[in-house]
């Protein structure tokens, strides 16, 4: 029976780096939409458009950086990201302060953020691969899951509160000054890099669709992908409709709505923790298709949502039923993409991955809240909720999972 795995110093600061990111954002979360909403007076569409914008310009401009990255140092991407991160988000608190901020500069910092947002993945992801042995990934990923629920679970209603007390840019600053941090806790890995691929000479313009290119053609990992795209769309155009529904027309202040998403994230401490255990037991393909599954059951639920402790006690059990099988999946999700796919190219595909994900978001947020505009929140959450339902038809079979997962096993055994 295998015990503790140990994943080595230079793991543990890129973990140290991710912990600090994950809890800065944790702080963060909703911040946007409560500047939108509560400092300049924003809609539902305009919220949408906030989120939707950020995610589906940002995921253009981040399309080059794949192959851009794949033939580079990761390091020093991943150090520059946090870098225009901070300097980005840092320019709201200084407008706000000097009575200047915007709606379009919120826009433009959307998008910034958006795109380096997607860069620092890709290159994480792939400098992860080179960092921890094959057979430690699920572990990794598991820490790094488990580290993002912990911080979405102290993040929002300790942010929620610091808006309360002292403004409503103050989570965005803290958010800001802990992408400087994770630079610095990058910047401490001394483990030299993996050799990087080399450039092949004239393929500039299939280098910007390889990671799509090896996507669609592995029979598994395209129904996966697929699936992943669908599912993140329609849960998280949801979230700014919540915010609007429960922040604006039922009358929760900002500490409530950010209580009302932590504590559910709980349930992402204990499926992260026991994604190994069940992998262990049961295989990657019975844990990615049945949590699979069962993560797209609660979603509905948000749209009816009642004012006060009812309401509040309804989106917590469901977006804890909803995280408890989302953070089974992920780190299982994560690892098998990685262990699928060569590692000359993880960089593309797993900026092709993101690219995909954030535009999916971005159009089926901007779509949502221009049909919350018209039908209202809840009918626009009921219909997400609906959607979803039908999304484990997507799944690839068990045995399409194991069998590819097995050949790539005797592949990276051969090497």
């Amino acid at each position: 029976m295998r015990n503790r795995v140990k994943l080595g110093r230079s793991f543990g600061w890129l973990w140290a780096a991710y912990a600090v990111s994950a809890y800065g954002t944790g702080l963060g979360f909703g911040a946007f939409s409560v500047i939108a909403i509560q400092v300049l007076h924003a809609g539902p569409a305009e919220v949408a458009a906030l989120s939707a914008s950020g995610l589906a310009i940002g995921a253009l401009l981040a399309v080059p950086l794949g192959p851009w990255m794949e033939f580079r140092a990761k390091r020093p991407v991943m150090i520059g990201m946090d870098v225009v991160r901070f300097a980005a988000l840092g320019s709201i608190p200084l407008a706000y302060g000097l009575g200047v901020l915007s709606f379009p500069q919120m826009l433009v910092v959307a998008v910034v953020s958006g795109a380096a947002k997607i860069a620092f993945t890709a290159a994480g992801g792939a400098h992860l691969r080179s960092l921890v042995p094959a057979d430690a990934l699920l572990v990794a990923s598991s820490r790094l899951e488990s580290t993002t629920w912990s911080a979405t679970v102290v993040g929002p209603p300790v942010g929620g509160a610091a808006i309360g007390l002292f403004g409503p840019v103050t989570t965005v600053l803290a958010d800001a000054l802990s992408y400087l941090l994770s630079a610095l806790g990058v910047a401490a890995i001394r483990e030299p890099e993996r050799r990087r691929p080399d450039r092949p000479g004239t393929r500039r313009w299939r280098d910007l669709a390889e990671g799509w290119h090896h996507i669609f053609g592995h029979r598994a990992l395209r129904r996966l992908f697929v699936n992943a795209v669908a599912v993140n769309a329609l849960i998280m155009a949801a979230e700014p409709l919540v915010s609007v529904l429960m922040m604006g027309r039922l009358g929760f202040p900002a500490w409530q709505y950010g209580l009302a998403f932590a504590v559910p994230c709980l349930g992402g401490l204990v499926g992260s923790r026991l994604a190994r255990r069940v992998a262990g037991r049961y295989g990657d393909g019975t844990v990615l298709r049945v949590f699979g599954a069962l993560r797209v059951c609660w979603p509905l639920g948000l749209a009816f949502v009642p004012p006060g402790p009812a309401g509040l006690v309804l989106v917590m059990s469901t977006q804890f039923a909803l995280i408890v099988c989302t953070s089974l999946v992920n780190p299982v999700l994560a690892a098998y993409r990685l262990t699928v796919t060569d590692p000359a190219r993880h960089a593309r595909v797993l900026t092709a991955w993101s690219v995909s994900t954030s535009t999916g978001v971005a159009l089926t947020t901007l779509l949502w809240g221009l049909l919350a505009q018209v039908t209202g929140e809840r009918a626009a959450l009921g219909l997400a909720g609906v959607l979803l339902l039908a999304t484990p038809l997507l799944l690839p079979s068990r045995e399409a999972l194991d069998t590819t997962q097995v050949n790539a096993g005797e592949k990276s055994g051969a090497k």
